[in-house]
């Protein structure tokens, strides 16, 4: 748990290769509902390194790695179209889908220790991303997040109810509320996006857009 004097040490920094083996750990322990290895191989954060150092965040305190985000820049087209992770970033050929041309900044995860959740470690990450699009003037931030905790609702109403619940506050979602405080748009639902038993796949599209974009 972090204090008020810790949280002011917290440095967002680019990653690098030797930040590897803890980003790793963190990820193992924070996707337990993801198919197994699917965000947790170092292979993919060594590619997301060498490709685009730029775009992968790690948050240091005392020395201790305790969150991370990795990012691509992408092109959809449709700006809208239908996509799963796996389309993104999910497969051995992982960077054909990074275009630096591209227009746009995607979200490929943003991880947090268990120990420092809540602290505003995730937000100071989002807000990484966020600076990146405007210096690479980039036209938006995107990402899929996934329905943390439509399992829970799910014989009661659909996906796109649910996340329209999530946006009128009258579900609390763990990832969907988090992204709408961080200024993310919700735009639909992504029909199997992941392999998750906790959203049974079911991802947001969600957008922030460059107020600065010219």
């Amino acid at each position: 748990m972090l204090n008020n004097n810790n949280i002011n040490k917290v440095a967002i920094r680019n990653a690098c290769e030797k930040d590897i083996s803890q980003i790793v750990t963190i990820q193992r322990e924070s996707f337990l509902d993801v198919a197994t290895g699917i965000v947790s191989e170092p292979s993919f954060l060594e590619d997301h390194i060498n490709l685009f150092p730029e775009g992968q965040f790690c948050a240091e305190l005392n020395g201790r790695v305790v969150g991370s985000a990795s990012s691509l820049i992408v092109s959809l087209n449709p700006e809208y179209r239908d996509h799963s992770w796996y389309d993104i970033v999910g497969n051995r050929s992982i960077f054909r889908s990074h275009d630096p041309k591209g227009n746009s900044l995607y979200g490929d995860d943003i991880c947090i220790h268990p120990d420092f959740r809540r602290q505003g470690i995730a937000t100071m990450l989002f807000s990484a991303r966020k600076e990146l699009a405007i210096i690479l003037n980039l036209k938006r931030v995107i990402a899929g997040g996934r329905l943390y905790n439509y399992c829970e609702y799910a014989d009661k109403m659909s996906p796109c109810e649910y996340a329209e619940k999530v946006v009128k506050g009258e579900i609390q979602d763990q990832v969907l509320s988090f992204d709408l405080k961080n200024g993310f748009k919700y735009i639909k639902i992504i029909p199997d996006y992941i392999h998750d038993s906790r959203s049974l796949n079911y991802a947001a599209f969600i957008e922030w857009l460059n107020p600065n974009y010219h």
